[in-house]
C-alpha cells in the first residue's frame, strides 16, 4: 500500500510552454503577439511591461496586467491548479502568470488600491517566494 501524506500541500503547477514566448523572444511587438495569442499570459505580461516601461499611465498597466492575470487563472485551472499551491518561478512557462500577478500588484499599489495590492502581493508570495522577491523588489 502506498503512503499518502495528508498534510502535504498540492503539487506544484507546471504550465505548458507558452506559444507566444518564442515570438516575444524573437523581438515581435507585444501588442502584435497579444493579437495572435490572446490567451497567452506571457504576451499580456510583455504588453503590460512595455506599457510601464514606455511611461503609460498606471491604469493602463493595471488593465493589461488584469487581463493577463485572468487569462492565467483559466490556464492554471486547465492544468490542475485548485486555487492554491506552488507555481514555481523556476519553471519558465509559469513566468507569464507570475509576471502578470506582480504587475497587477504593483500597479494596484500605484493607483491607490491598497486591498488589491495586499491580495495580489500575498498571492504572489504564496505562489512563488522567488517570484515575489524578483518582481516586487
Amino acid at each position: 500500500m502506498d503512503h499518502v501524506d495528508l498534510m502535504a500541500g498540492p503539487p506544484p503547477t507546471l504550465l505548458p510552454a507558452d506559444p507566444a514566448a518564442a515570438e516575444l523572444a524573437g523581438g515581435d511587438a507585444p501588442v502584435a503577439v497579444v493579437r495572435r495569442h490572446p490567451a497567452s499570459p506571457a504576451a499580456w505580461a510583455a504588453l503590460a511591461e512595455s506599457a510601464r516601461d514606455g511611461g503609460a499611465d498606471d491604469v493602463t498597466v493595471y488593465a493589461y496586467a488584469r487581463v493577463g492575470y485572468h487569462r492565467s487563472l483559466d490556464l492554471l485551472r486547465r492544468n490542475g491548479w485548485k486555487g492554491h499551491g506552488p507555481v514555481p518561478w523556476e519553471h519558465e512557462p509559469n513566468r507569464g502568470f507570475l509576471r502578470c500577478l506582480g504587475l497587477l500588484a504593483l500597479s494596484a499599489r500605484a493607483i491607490g488600491e491598497a486591498d488589491e495590492w495586499e491580495r495580489c502581493s500575498s498571492f504572489l508570495r504564496d505562489s512563488s517566494p522567488a517570484a515575489a522577491d524578483a518582481l516586487l523588489a
